[in-house]
Order: structure tokens, then C-alpha cells, then sequence
């Protein structure tokens, strides 16, 4: 209202209104601002006060009557969940009438809430100023309470009411009608009078009982003051002696009537008699009735007739009952009545349906052909079907219900036939068929109903007409399966590539087209055995003839193809091979014409069928294969006389073989192949006359790089297989002469002197030689009195041994590095043996501790380097081995070395067996390297055949080197008792001491030395039991885990480290209990090979650091190297360990930034987040791959495994690396497709796919990483190989 009102003095220019100046006033917004609280007080404190009134709401919110209804029908008031089913189904809930003291009950609660609401105030003021008047709400409450609880009262005085009157009406009818006069005859009146007497009969126990509970009810009503009318009090003190005067009355009424009602009752039996006889006579007139047949034209009205005759007999039984009830007089059952009315509603619910099947078949006849919905009329029938079994039993007798089953089943037959026949499969030549098949005339056209169909009497026709569709759909088969062949063949073409050296075109058959053509065959096969094939066997029969013709030629062709592709480039590209098989290089080359021209032809020709079908090709390519046959078998016999003439050609396959003998002139091509067929020997170096190079080999170079110069000059011309013996000569006379030299000078050279002055395996047997001297002279001395010579000996050892270690942590190239290593390694063995006879007190050289020993000796006469073990001796065989690491030799190692010696001084073989990782063939190995032999090692698997094991003995044979069949028993057991006769062959003639002796219908030189031995892995799957008879031939030999604290020790004294002892005690200390506490993963491995690895890697990063302590050195490595395979839930339990085996040790990972940047570029250049962890994974898989030469990656899909590497790949890329990478599925391929096979027939090897990949990679001159990534899931049966 205040901007409504103006203000009286106004300044010009201003438009303010009077809540303007009120609001911009200070004290007056105080005041108001004070107001409005008071206010806001008082309505809170009213409103606080209106809560107290609440709690009465339900007596005006909820319905009087609704709570009332539910009180006298239940005696209680029900739940939400209760009145939810009552309103649904009265019966959900069982009724209860309430008792007198529960309507006390709830007079009793309202009176007391009235009596609570009276003491309600009137007038109430809050905070001084605000008054409330109550008295209107007080009055209105007051009035409400009362309402409540006159419904309870007026409920309970209608009742007393309504029961006095209804009985006093009682009362007066009956007197009425009983003090009727009934004369004799009179059947009227006395039924009337029986009537009156069975009421009050009736109605005799509950009005004897009714007024004392009247009396109670007036009693209680009256305690609450209410007006209870003069006339109801009356009637309830006149009441009971009037009830009294009426049952008197119907005592002398019932006197009265007696002898009259004994007349009716007779009267009444016979009557019962005469309706038994009608209802028999009615019943068999109701069975004659038409409507029990089925073909019934108007069943409904005769339907009715019979209703109406039920219907009257049925009014007539109700009259007998009620007089007979009034007679007392018992009335039978009549159930055939009953049975009628019964039988009348099921048949009209049998004819009701059906009118209605019959009215839906009769709609369904009338569509069209191709409009029939067979599915939806399926479903329709079935209902009718599942309806009809729901009709009651009784009906099922009916000739009724017979029919229309029939109907419902025919029409469902039909369909089913209908449905088969709508098949598109379905020709011309199938409709006249089955017109033939149901005798019955039509014609298919587009006007065609299923009423015409449904003419056939398909129901009776449904095998027949099952066979004609399936007939048809097999012949749609067939028909499609020809047309595809057609479109197939049409369009497919052979592949070609060019020949790398003539440019002829070769053909390629896809894999499409191989598969294509053995799946087409197999279904032309099962087609012809079909006995649907009558229509297209002449298609079918060509097709089939086609395919075979196909199939022969394509086999033939790359059968000519793949062994002229072998032979062309031997008969035409080696001359070699022209002069010294003249008569079949003529034959090859008249081959080669036929063949060429047949290339040519077919390369004008792409159809694969049209190629094929040329007439007498077959027979052409089978006279050209018979002619390369007998080339191939010559070119085998000239390469086994080649073999023979240098046995190390057993061990190179025939393409590096044919490769070597085509350049045999050549010896810088030649040398390619070195590493093939020696231990080490790599590269040659050839004398340079005047800039040129001669054929004059001058020096040999290992595959780890050290030289060394031949002791004489060593001329590369003739034959090859010649100047190879020559070469093989000249390489151990060199590695003899330079024993000599290196004997003669070992006394006047310091040794950390002497050692770099010879080649690493010269000088590693030296120390052993010297070794073997310098405690058999210590013997001597011990002998001759002097007590402490072995101690003093000790004492020089470590001497010895520690100048090693001065050498090792000082500056030292990679060669001279791994030979200081070397004989550091046999150096720590040496003096534990001499540290061992000291604490064991021997005090001759014969004792076995020491004879036990392979002890090297130089012989003075032979001038000749020999081993002893035991009582067995060996001749140095000075193969040249190169600067190669040698093994730690444990007690485990010893043991072995023993029995393989022994087996070979019995002239057997030995067989060490044991868990993966034991050492088998690293120790066998290794033994032949402490004689100086070459040991070829074989990974044996279920392709090599006993003539490929019999190629590999030839070549031992001649050759006297050492043959280690890897994982033996993988060999099939077939083949490993041929292997056992090959294997005793030899050894009778070693023991006879046989110079020649006949292997394999050959007559062959026999070299002794030569050693045979078989590891196997007995726990693996796909493993064979060796045969009796080849186990008797090896001397075997248990491998159980070696010592590793003990390799552990002697590893870390090769790497440099003086505290060894103590690092390998928590080196094996927390491998073993990783073991033991970590999850058992696949991929964990806490064995020798993890052993080695790290140690490696801790004796890099203790150069590299080399002041750092040697616990921090150690502890990096351990803790770096192990983490990038630790999985997330143990890597906390891994850390731990290390913190607690190394205490308060926290060295920082030695990281490359320039490497990690380079890794980050990669990541980006590839698209890919450079998140921090993926990086650190690239850079640990990267520390890998220096020290393993093969690596796991392995993780949950998704991951980023492969991720992973193509990002180490690129980054490799980008440091200009140059990397080589190829990857494939292992799992994808069959063992012989990933490895090769060997062909049975042609003795011809094939190389698999991951070894060509090797080769080609082997055969890569770039310096850079070359990776084969395999990338499938790990099984033994591929990995192994």
C-alpha cells in the first residue's frame, strides 16, 4: 500500500512514492525489520500449537461408513494389503462377526477422546499480543468424536429394533396361518399349514436364543444415556410369551394335520414313481437326438427342444423336492436328468466350436495359391487342436467330437503338405508327380485355392508328398551346387611367378584353389551317392570327371615343377655338376626343352580347367617326371660320393651342399658355409698377392671374431671336398702347433702375461695342462716329505686367481674379457678341488678324489695333448672352438663327466636324463670342448626317420666327432629300434677295431672317437619309452639340479665381484624364496638359465660402475632385471624380499634418457600415448634383449604386448639401427609346415616356414636387430623345436 500513497512535499525531478522514503529510512527498516520477526516468532509458535490437533485428523479424514462396514463384517479394522484382496475377491478374507464387549470397546475409545478434547482451552495468546480462538475448532471436534461414536451405538440399538420387530411380524403370520381350517381334500391349505410349521421348526433355536443377548445390548447402551424407544422395551417383556403361545399352536396345528398328511404322503411316493419312469423314457429319447452326429444340418434347434423338455422335467422335480421336504418324505436322485442337462450344455459347446472351425477352414479355402499363410493356419489349428483336447472327457465318445477332430487333424496334415509344397524348390515336373502320386486331376495356375489343394486329399498323400518336396529341395541343392561350379571354374586362374633365373613362368596354385577343388570333389562324391541324382547325373558325372582330370594334373605339375625348380639351377647353373653327371645333364636338358614349352603353353592359357584339360598332358607330365627322377636319383648318389669323400657334408643340407660344391672354386663363397660344417671357424682370410687375392688361405676367424693365423699356409684349389681336408688339417695342426709354443713358453711368461699371447682355447687348456702338472708335483713333493706342498700350491692359486680378478675389473676388450672370464671359471674349480684334497687329507695321486678329475697332460714323446679321467684316455682332438664360454663345473658336473667318459671308454654311449634346466646338453657340450672335439647337436622330433638318423651316424662315423640327440625320445619308437641297430653296428666295430666297416648297405671308414649320447626330458608330453635294446647301448646318467649357490659364486667371480661368497648366498637365497612365496606364474622362472642372465647383466653394470659397492651392483641388477616380470600382486611381496635381503639399500634404476626421449618419439610417431609405464616397459623389454636371446611378452589380450614391440622396432627405426622384424602365428601352421618335413619318398628336405624366416634372416648382413616374433599361444609341442 505505501507506493500507492504520495508524498505531500515533493522535490522537482523526483518520482519517489512513500515505501521509497520508508525503505531509504534507517531507523524505520529497523523497526520493521523488528516487527517482522515478532511476527515470524508467533507464527512459528502457532504453528507448533496446530501440531498438538493433528493427531485427531483421522477423525475427519477417514469415513465413518467404510470403518463401520469393515468393523461388523470382520470385527476389526483390516490392512492396506487385506482391503487390496477383498475388493478383489470377497472370500481372500474370512469374516468375522464382532462380539458385544468389542463394541463396548470402541464406544469406550471415542467417549475417552471426547472426553480429552473437552479439556481443550478456549482462547490461547502467544508472546503477549497474538490471540487464537480455539472454541470454534473445540465445538466442531467435539461434535465429529460423537458422530464416531453414536455409529457404534445406533449400529447396536437398530439391531435390538429390527430383531423385536422382524420376530413380532413372525409371530402374527404364523398364528394366522396356522388356525386355518384344513378339511379333508383340502391339499391346498394343508400344504400351507405344513409350510408354517417346517418356519417355525426353523426358526426355533435362534429366537429361543435371541432375547437373553437383546437384554445384554439394551444393558450396555444404556450406560451411555441413549433413548431407547417405549415400544422396543415393551416388545422385549411381551415378546418371549408370545413366542411361547406360537409354538404351542404349531404343536396342536401339527396334531390337527397329522392324519390328513399321512394320505398325502402316500399320494406323494407315488407321484416320485411316475417321474422315475418319465425321466427314463425322456433319457432315451434324448439320445436318439441328431445332434450327436457330426453331420447334423441343423443341430442348434434340436438343441433347444431338447432344453425346453430339461427345463420342464427339471421344474417338476423342484415341486416333488419342496413338497417331500414339507412331508418329511425322502426324494431320489434322478441323475439321468441331470445327466441330460449336462450333456445339452457340452454339446452346445461342442457344436459352438465347430461352426467356428468350420467357418475358418471355409474362409481359409478361399485364398489365392500364393496368398496361403501356412505358418498362421498352422498355428490356428493347433489352437483348435489344443481346445478340443481341453473338452471334457465325456464328449470324446460323441460322434461329435470324432468329426471334428478328424477335421482339425486332416486340415493340419494339409497344411503341413501345403506348407512343403509352397517350397521354391518345387518344378513343374514335381506338381505332375503328385498328380500322379493322388490320382486326382489339376492344374497348377495362378486362380489355384487351397480348397483345390485340399481336393487332393493331402492328408492321406503326406509321406508321398514329403518324399516329391524332398526330392525337390535335394535337386535345388544340386541344381545350385552346378551352377556354382560353374561360376566357380569359369572364373578361376592359376597364379605365376617369374623363375629367378631363366624368367619362365611357374605356376602357383592358391590355397583358394586347392581347397575349392578338394571341397568340390567331396560334394560331387556325396552327390553321386544321393538317390536324388537321376535328373543331373549326366552333369553331375561331367562335372566329377573334370575335377579328377583337374585334380591329377595340378598334383603332377608341381610334383615335375618343384623338382625341376631343384634341379635346374644344379644341371644348368653349376658346371660342376655338367661335367661329372654328363649323361644326365644331357637328359635334364632335354627335359628342360619339354618342360619349358609346356610353361609356356599353360602360362597363355590362365583357366584353370581349360589349362588342365589339354589332351595326353597327364601322360606327358608323368614320362617328364620318370626322366627327373632318375636325374634327382643320380644327383644323389654324386652328393653321397662328395659326403664320403668329406664326411662333414652329412651335417649340411643339400642346397648349402649343392651351393657349396657349384662355387667350389671360390673359397671366399665357400666360407659362408663354415660355420655349418666346423665348431668356430667363421671367416677365412685369403693371401693378397699384388692387390689380388689368391686362393691361399692364411688365417681363420671364429664367430665370436678372434683370429688366429694358420701355422702354415693352406692352398683353396682343386675339388673342394679336398682342399675342406686340407683346410680341417691345417686348422688342428695350427691349434697343435700353437699347444707347443704355448707349453714351451708358460714357465718364462707371467701368467696374466702369457694367457693373451695364444689363442682362448690354447690358453684355457694350458692352465688345465699346468694345473694337472703343478699338483702332480705337489704329490711328488708330499711324497717326499715336504707336508704342505698341496697348501702352498692353494695358497699360489688364489694368487693366481685374484691377478684374474685385478685383470677383470681392469680395462679389457670384449675377446679378452670372455677368455680372462673363462679361465677364471675353470681356475675357481681347480682350486676348490686342490682346497677340497687338503680338507679330505690326500696324500697320493692315486686317490680317486683326484684321479676322479679330467686332468689335461702334454706328452712329451707324442708331443700331444691328452685328458684322463679315472682309467679312461683321450686324445686332444684340437678342434678349433674359438674364445667360448665354458661351464661352472659343480659336483653334479664331475659325476657326469665321469660317466660319460666311462660310457665311451666301454665303447657305449651315455644318455643323461633329467628335469629341464639340469645341464644335459650343456655339460655334454662342454665336455667335448675340454677335449677339444666337435659335438654336433641334434634336436630330435617325430619327423626324423631312421634313414635321416642313419645319414646323421655315417657322418659321426667318419668324422669322429660327438653327436648329442637332443630331447631322444620325441623320436617315434618305430624308428628308435632301427636307431638301436645303427647305433650297435658302430659300436661292434669300434670294438673290433674295424678301419671300414658296412653301415647301411655302404662300406664306410670308421674314426674312433667318435661319441654318441641322448638326452631326454622324461616328464613332458609326447615323450616315447626307449626300446630295450637301445637302452642297453647308452650308459645312463641322472641330471638333478645343480648347485646353484655354487655356479652362483664361481659366475660372480668370472664377472669380476670379490665378495662372491656372500652375494650368492642372497642371490640364491631370494630366488628360492620367490619361489616359494610368489604366485606360481607360467612364466616365472627362478632356475639356472635366470640365474645366468642376471649374473651377466650384474657383471655389465659392475664395469660400467666401477666404483660402486658390489651389494648396490647386485642388488640393481636383481631388483631390475626380475620386476618387468613380476605380475601386480607380487611385485610388493618381490620388493620386500630385496629390501630385506639387502637392508637399507635404495639405488636409483639405471636409466638412458636419450634412449627413453628416442622410445617417447617412437610412441608418438606410432600414434600412441607416451604414458610413463608403457615406456618403462619398451626400455625393459630393450635391457632384454642384451642379455637373452629369446623373450617372453606375455600379459592379459589388450594389454599392449604388441604394442610393445613395434614401438621398440620403431624406435630402433629412428636411431638408425636398421632393425629386421618378421612375425607369424605359430598355432596357425602344423609343426611340419612351421619346421619342414622330410619327403619319405624323395629323402628330400623342405624347410618350414620359421626356418626359411631364420635363414633368411641368418643370411642378412646388416648389423642390426633381427626379431622372429611369435605371436600365438605357448605350447610345448611347438616351442620345444
Amino acid at each position: 500500500m505505501a507506493t500507492l500513497v504520495p508524498r505531500i512535499a515533493q522535490e522537482k525531478q523526483e518520482n519517489k512514492t512513500y515505501l521509497d522514503v520508508v525503505n531509504s529510512h534507517e531507523e524505520l527498516c529497523g523497526l520493521r525489520k523488528t516487527l517482522m520477526s515478532r511476527i515470524d516468532l508467533v507464527i512459528e509458535q502457532a504453528n507448533n500449537d496446530k501440531q498438538v490437533y493433528s493427531e485427531y485428523s483421522y477423525l475427519w479424514t477417514e469415513s465413518r461408513q467404510e470403518y463401520l462396514f469393515y468393523f461388523l463384517h470382520f470385527a476389526r479394522q483390516l490392512t492396506e494389503e487385506e482391503i487390496a484382496l477383498f475388493e478383489e475377491d470377497e472370500r481372500s478374507v474370512k469374516k468375522v462377526a464382532p462380539i458385544l464387549g468389542q463394541f463396548k470397546e470402541q464406544i469406550d475409545h471415542y467417549e475417552a477422546i471426547h472426553t480429552e478434547a473437552m479439556k481443550i482451552g478456549g482462547i490461547k495468546t502467544f508472546e503477549k499480543w497474538f490471540r487464537a480462538d480455539i472454541r470454534p475448532f473445540k465445538q466442531t471436534l467435539l461434535n465429529t468424536i460423537k458422530r464416531w461414536s453414536w455409529a457404534f451405538k445406533k449400529n447396536l440399538l437398530d439391531h435390538v429394533i429390527d430383531s423385536l420387530e422382524e420376530l413380532n411380524e413372525f409371530i402374527k403370520v404364523t398364528e394366522a396361518g396356522l388356525s386355518v381350517e384344513v378339511a379333508e381334500g383340502d391339499y391346498d391349505n394343508l400344504i400351507k399349514v405344513m409350510e408354517f410349521l417346517q418356519m417355525v421348526k426353523d426358526k426355533q433355536t435362534a429366537y429361543d436364543e435371541m432375547f437373553d443377548p437383546l437384554k445384554d445390548v439394551i444393558t450396555v447402551i444404556s450406560l451411555y444415556e441413549v433413548d431407547i424407544p417405549e415400544k422396543t422395551l415393551l416388545q422385549l417383556q411381551e415378546l418371549p410369551e408370545k413366542w411361547a403361545c406360537t409354538k404351542r399352536l404349531s404343536v396342536t396345528a401339527k396334531q390337527a394335520a397329522a392324519p390328513l398328511q399321512g394320505q398325502e404322503v402316500g399320494k406323494l411316493k407315488a407321484r416320485i414313481d411316475e417321474y422315475d419312469v418319465k425321466q427314463k423314457e425322456a433319457r432315451a429319447k434324448y439320445q436318439q437326438m441328431r445332434f450327436y452326429s457330426y453331420n447334423c444340418k441343423s443341430p442348434y434347434e434340436h438343441l433347444s427342444t431338447a432344453n425346453t423338455e430339461i427345463e420342464f422335467l427339471e421344474s417338476h422335480v423342484k415341486e416333488l423336492q419342496s413338497e417331500a421336504a414339507l412331508f418329511e418324505v425322502t426324494v431320489p436322485d434322478f441323475p439321468l436328468i441331470e445327466q441330460c442337462r449336462m450333456e445339452n450344455k457340452f454339446l452346445k459347446q461342442l457344436w459352438d466350436y465347430t461352426f467356428l472351425v468350420r467357418t475358418s477352414i471355409d474362409e481359409w479355402k478361399t485364398t489365392a495359391w500364393k496368398d496361403i499363410d501356412v505358418e498362421n493356419m498352422d498355428m490356428e489349428c493347433k489352437k483348435f487342436a489344443k481346445d478340443i483336447r481341453g473338452f471334457d472327457k465325456e464328449m470324446r465318445e460323441w460322434n461329435t467330437f470324432k468329426g471334428l477332430e478328424t477335421t482339425v487333424k486332416n486340415m493340419l496334415t494339409s497344411l503341413r503338405a501345403v506348407g512343403e509344397l509352397q517350397n521354391p524348390a518345387i518344378r513343374e515336373r514335381h506338381w505332375e508327380q503328385l498328380v500322379q502320386t493322388t490320382r486326382v486331376r489339376f492344374c497348377m495356375t495362378e486362380e489355384t485355392s487351397l480348397a483345390d489343394l485340399l481336393s487332393l486329399s493331402l492328408h492321406n498323400h503326406e509321406d508321398e508328398v514329403h518324399n516329391i518336396v524332398d526330392k525337390a529341395c535335394k535337386e535345388m541343392a544340386m541344381e545350385k551346387m552346378l551352377k556354382d561350379l560353374n561360376l566357380t571354374w569359369k572364373s578361376m586362374e592359376f597364379d605365376h611367378e617369374n623363375h629367378k633365373r631363366t624368367g619362365n613362368k611357374l605356376l602357383r596354385a592358391s590355397e583358394d584353389l586347392i581347397e575349392i577343388l578338394e571341397e568340390n570333389q567331396v560334394q560331387l562324391q556325396n552327390m553321386m551317392s544321393s538317390k536324388f541324382i537321376g535328373y543331373f547325373l549326366e552333369d553331375i558325372s561331367r562335372w566329377q570327371k573334370t575335377l579328377c582330370v583337374v585334380d591329377h594334373v595340378i598334383t603332377l605339375w608341381f610334383d615335375v615343377q618343384r623338382t625341376w625348380n631343384h634341379l635346374e639351377s644344379i644341371f644348368v647353373g653349376s658346371d660342376d655338376i655338367r661335367l661329372q653327371l654328363p649323361e644326365d645333364s644331357k637328359r635334364f636338358d632335354d627335359t628342360n626343352k619339354v618342360f619349358t614349352a609346356l610353361m609356356t603353353e599353360m602360362a597363355a592359357i590362365p583357366n584353370v580347367i581349360e589349362a588342365t584339360s589339354k589332351q595326353g598332358l597327364a601322360e606327358e607330365l608323368e614320362i617328364i617326371q620318370a626322366a627327373l627322377s632318375l636325374c634327382e636319383k643320380a644327383l644323389a648318389e654324386y652328393l653321397e660320393t662328395k659326403r664320403l669323400a668329406f664326411p662333414r657334408f652329412y651335417f649340411a643340407s643339400s642346397a648349402d651342399l649343392l651351393d657349396i660344391l657349384s662355387n667350389g672354386n671360390q673359397p671366399l663363397l665357400v666360407a659362408r658355409h663354415l660355420t655349418k660344417l666346423f665348431d668356430a671357424m667363421a671367416k677365412i682370410k685369403m693371401l693378397e698377392e699384388d692387390g689380388n687375392i689368391t686362393n691361399t688361405a692364411i688365417r681363420m676367424t671364429a664367430k665370436d671374431s678372434e683370429e688366429v693365423d694358420f701355422s702354415e699356409h693352406c692352398l683353396c684349389e682343386g675339388q673342394v671336398e679336398k682342399w675342406l681336408n686340407k683346410l680341417m688339417d691345417t686348422m688342428r695342426a695350427t691349434m697343435r702347433f700353437q699347444f707347443t709354443q704355448a707349453m714351451e713358453t708358460y714357465e718364462d711368461t707371467p701368467r696374466e702375461k702369457w694367457l693373451f699371447h695364444y689363442p682362448a682355447q690354447v690358453s684355457l687348456a694350458g692352465t688345465q695342462i699346468w694345473w694337472t702338472s703343478e699338483v702332480s708335483s705337489s704329490f711328488n713333493r708330499l711324497e717326499e716329505g715336504y707336508e704342505n706342498s698341496l697348501k702352498d700350491y692353494y695358497k699360489k692359486q688364489i694368487g693366481q686367481l685374484n691377478n684374474l680378478i685385478t685383470l677383470l675389473l681392469g680395462s679389457l676388450s670384449k675377446g679378452d674379457r670372455q677368455k680372462v672370464m673363462t679361465i677364471c671359471t675353470i681356475d675357481v674349480h681347480s682350486r676348490d678341488v686342490v682346497s677340497k684334497m687338503i680338507t679330505q687329507k690326500i696324500e697320493s695321486a692315486f686317490s680317486f678324489c683326484w684321479q676322479s678329475q679330467l686332468r689335461h697332460r702334454w706328452d712329451d714323446d707324442e708331443e700331444d695333448c691328452f685328458a684322463n679321467i679315472c682309467d679312461a684316455q683321450f686324445r686332444y682332438s684340437h678342434e678349433y672352438l674359438g674364445n667360448t664360454p665354458r661351464l661352472v663345473i659343480t659336483p653334479l658336473t664331475d659325476r657326469c663327466y665321469i660317466t660319460l667318459t666311462q660310457s665311451l671308454h666301454l665303447i657305449m654311449g651315455g644318455a643323461p636324463q633329467g628335469p629341464a634346466g639340469t645341464g644335459k646338453t650343456e655339460t655334454t657340450k662342454d665336455l667335448g670342448r675340454a677335449i677339444g672335439i666337435m659335438v654336433y647337436v641334434f634336436n630330435c622330433s617325430e619327423q626324423m626317420d631312421y634313414k635321416s638318423c642313419g645319414n646323421i651316424f655315417k657322418g659321426l662315423a667318419q668324422t669322429g666327432a660327438w653327436g648329442c640327440f637332443d630331447e631322444f625320445n620325441r623320436i617315434t619308437v618305430e624308428v628308435l629300434s632301427v636307431i638301436a641297430v645303427q647305433v650297435k653296428c658302430i659300436q661292434d666295430a669300434i670294438r673290433e677295431k674295424k678301419i671300414t666297416f658296412d653301415f647301411m648297405n655302404s662300406n664306410i671308414p670308421m674314426n674312433p672317437t667318435i661319441g654318441y649320447f641322448i638326452t631326454m626330458n622324461p616328464g613332458y608330453a609326447g615323450r616315447a619309452e626307449l626300446p630295450e635294446n637301445l637302452k642297453v647301448l647308452f650308459r645312463p646318467c641322472a641330471m638333478c639340479v645343480p648347485d646353484l649357490r655354487l655356479i652362483c659364486e664361481i659366475m660372480l667371480v668370472a664377472e669380476g665381484f670379490l665378495e662372491a661368497r656372500t652375494l650368492s648366498r642372497k642371490f640364491i637365497t631370494l630366488y628360492t624364496l620367490c619361489k616359494e612365496l610368489l604366485s606360481k606364474q607360467d612364466h616365472y622362472d627362478w632356475g639356472l638359465r635366470a640365474i645366468k642372465s642376471v649374473l651377466v647383466v650384474a657383471g655389465s653394470l659392475k664395469r660400467s660402475e666401477r666404483d660402486r659397492p658390489e651389494d648396490q651392483v647386485l642388488m640393481r641388477a636383481l631388483r631390475d632385471f626380475n620386476t618387468p616380470k613380476i605380475v601386480a600382486d607380487d611385485t610388493p611381496v618381490f620388493l620386500g624380499l630385496i629390501s630385506d635381503l639387502f637392508p637399507n639399500l635404495d639405488v636409483p634404476r639405471k636409466r638412458d634418457p636419450v634412449f627413453e626421449k628416442s622410445v617417447k618419439m617412437a610412441a608418438c610417431d606410432l600414434k600412441l600415448q607416451p604414458e610413463e609405464n608403457f615406456i618403462m616397459k619398451i626400455c625393459q623389454l630393450d635391457e632384454l634383449l642384451t642379455v637373452r636371446h629369446s623373450v617372453f611378452i606375455v600379459g592379459d589380450s589388450g594389454t599392449g604386448k604388441t604394442k610393445t614391440w613395434k614401438t621398440l622396432i620403431k624406435t630402433y627405426q629412428n636411431l638408425g639401427q636398421n632393425p629386421t622384424h618378421t612375425d607369424l602365428n605359430p598355432k596357425a601352421v602344423t609343426n611340419d609346415e612351421l619346421y619342414g618335413v622330410i619327403n619319405a619318398a624323395t629323402r628330400e628336405w623342405k624347410d618350414g616356414l620359421f626356418s626359411n624366416i631364420m635363414r633368411d634372416l641368418a643370411n642378412l648382413t646388416t648389423e642390426g636387430p633381427k626379431w622372429i616374433v611369435l605371436d600365438g599361444d605357448i605350447d610345448p609341442m611347438w616351442i620345444e623345436s
